[in-house]
């Protein structure tokens, strides 16, 4: 059968072509592992062949999702209250056609959704992530970037990640999928635009509601507060770290019941998958006191934390950054 399909696709036209990437034997997309520890995801999740996923929703059955796309690595990785619950091999843009990297909201969720812009083709579980046509969706999964711009996930494993997300449940893009390496310690936010200007200010009436992510950037010292992908506020933020790589948290709830910020286990941390920050970390940071007041009022489970060398305004050290987009 497979060895047919080559002799088959020389008589089908572009629009059957594309049809049928979308909507080839799920059978090949449904190599799921399901797991019942953390050490046994791991394990898994390290080897994982294109089409194949590993889930384990049980290790933290409550709390905010974070999902997280690595281009370089091409896999998707799923957190709940900051543990890793599920790793799944994912197709991204192919060049010309390059997914965009940045914070991302799910805007729109349609378990039998169609494209509008490719012959009808099949999305199935589409997520959408921004208004011009990203979105994560079971596709093809060939073991490289071949899609038009979107995530491509194995067809089971999209379903149970349609299944574990809600609407503005935060997506972040990082990586680069020309350069199939380890993630650098400024690539969570790609150097694509530039922020707004330097001046503190403080205007939660710019989106009175939305998922909240905060950016802090160690090389200007500043932190960037976005409310549904708009900017609400911005501060100094003195950093005494001396750590430059990329971290990623998430507001979830500690062992003891209370909120607590708690880490993503990004590529290159996977050791800090599901700590919680300590008190000496979280001492390494100081804002104005007026400013922690007006970010504490906005705070809520799921809000995001990025810490990240890479600049947040023109005229610094570096590339500017786009630090949040919802594709509005």
């Amino acid at each position: 059968m497979h060895a047919a399909r080559p002799c088959l696709k020389q008589h089908l036209p572009a629009a059957w072509l594309l049809a049928l990437a979308c909507v080839a034997a799920p059978a090949a997309w449904s190599q799921g592992a399901p797991v019942s520890s953390p050490v046994e995801l791991a394990r898994q999740a390290a080897a994982l062949k294109p089409g194949q996923w590993v889930w384990a929703p049980q290790i933290a059955p409550r709390g905010p999702v974070l999902v997280l796309v690595d281009l370089s690595q091409q896999t998707a990785t799923v957190y709940r209250n900051g543990v890793r619950i599920g790793v799944s091999t994912v197709s991204t843009g192919k060049p010309g056609h390059a997914t965009p990297t940045g914070v991302f909201t799910i805007l729109q969720k349609d378990a039998k959704h169609r494209s509008s812009t490719y012959h009808n083709a099949a999305m199935p579980f589409q997520q959408r992530l921004t208004w011009d046509g990203v979105a994560l969706h079971a596709g093809g999964l060939p073991g490289y970037p071949e899609s038009h711009g979107c995530v491509h996930l194995p067809y089971a494993f999209a379903k149970v990640l349609f299944d574990a997300t809600a609407f503005s449940t935060t997506v972040i893009i990082a990586g680069d999928a020309g350069h199939p390496v380890e993630t650098h310690s400024d690539a969570v936010l790609a150097p694509l635009a530039e922020a707004p200007g330097a001046g503190g200010f403080w205007a939660p009436e710019r989106a009175p509601a939305g998922p909240v992510t905060i950016v802090m950037s160690r090389s200007d010292q500043m932190v960037s507060v976005l409310r549904n992908g708009v900017e609400i506020g911005r501060s100094a933020a003195v950093n005494t770290s001396t750590d430059d790589a990329t971290h990623v948290l998430t507001l979830g709830t500690g062992s003891d019941g209370k909120a607590a910020w708690i880490y993503a286990g990004v590529t290159g941390h996977a050791d800090e998958d599901g700590r919680v920050a300590d008190e000496a970390t979280r001492n390494r940071v100081h804002l104005p006191e007026a400013f922690h007041d007006q970010v504490a009022s906005v705070l809520a489970p799921g809000t995001t934390l990025l810490v990240t060398q890479a600049p947040l305004r023109a005229g610094s050290t570096g590339s500017p950054l786009t630090v949040m987009t919802n594709g509005r």
